[in-house]
């Protein structure tokens, strides 16, 4: 048996978060049909992960549906991980930064109506970790590698500077154009909503069920068990 894959969302108010999340995961599920694929929320939406964690027997990787190193990520997944002492468990590392999950946000970005030469904010969630602003620093520097050199920067909806409706109006002036926002959020939520009305141009919607993501999430999955210099741990009550 392989060990369970746990998807691990943030969780949002927003009602269309939780179908997003799902639709992930059953394309997850057509990639790996036979891996037992499980969902647990960081908080806000059920199931919440300790719950998940509750029911889960033997091995089980803790796949971060979420962008950046962070407090959740370096923190909160790993202790609620050891507080599961029934189970043998990874936290594997954060979707991004990675080449897959720039291919979403370029494709994200094409329907939302971009233009060859637009300049793009990259907008996350924010975080006060140095290690999650290095990780969508990154993320923009891919991205405009991918979009053949156009000016991608980060802004944040939270917690770091600048703001996405600072960072829109910095690049507007730098480069005198419109400017598309793409969305580095995995679901709709009210970050993201907010992030993208501060678009000039174009506002992609968030990565949801595409398919680069889901084969991230196994690549992610994958990348844990091969960690074979660390050993599954069993986690202490």
């Amino acid at each position: 048996m392989h060990p369970t894959l746990v998807a691990v969302a943030h969780g949002s108010r927003d009602p269309r978060a939780l179908p997003t999340v799902e639709a992930l995961l059953e394309r997850v599920r057509e990639l790996r049909p036979r891996l037992d694929v499980r969902l647990g929320h960081v908080e806000l939406n059920r199931p919440l992960l300790a719950d998940t964690l509750d029911r889960a027997t033997g091995e089980a990787v803790l796949v971060p549906l979420l962008l950046s190193r962070g407090h959740h990520v370096k923190r909160d997944l790993p202790a609620t991980a050891a507080r599961a002492g029934h189970l043998r468990t990874r936290v594997a590392e954060p979707l991004g930064p990675h080449p897959l999950l720039v291919e979403a946000l370029y494709e994200r970005l094409l329907e939302a109506g971009w233009s060859p030469g637009t300049p793009v904010v990259l907008a996350a969630a924010g975080s006060r970790d140095p290690d999650a602003a290095a990780d969508v620093r990154r993320g923009a520097a891919l991205l405009s590698e991918r979009l053949g050199g156009v000016a991608v920067v980060p802004g944040h909806a939270s917690a770091a500077a600048p703001s996405v409706p600072d960072a829109v109006r910095a690049l507007s002036v730098r480069t005198g154009r419109r400017v598309a926002v793409a969305s580095y959020f995995t679901a709709p939520g009210r970050f993201a909503t907010a992030s993208a009305a501060a678009a000039t141009g174009p506002a992609a919607a968030p990565l949801g069920a595409h398919p680069a993501l889901a084969r991230l999430v196994v690549r992610r999955y994958e990348e844990a068990l091969a960690r074979r210099e660390r050993p599954l741990e069993r986690a202490v009550a």
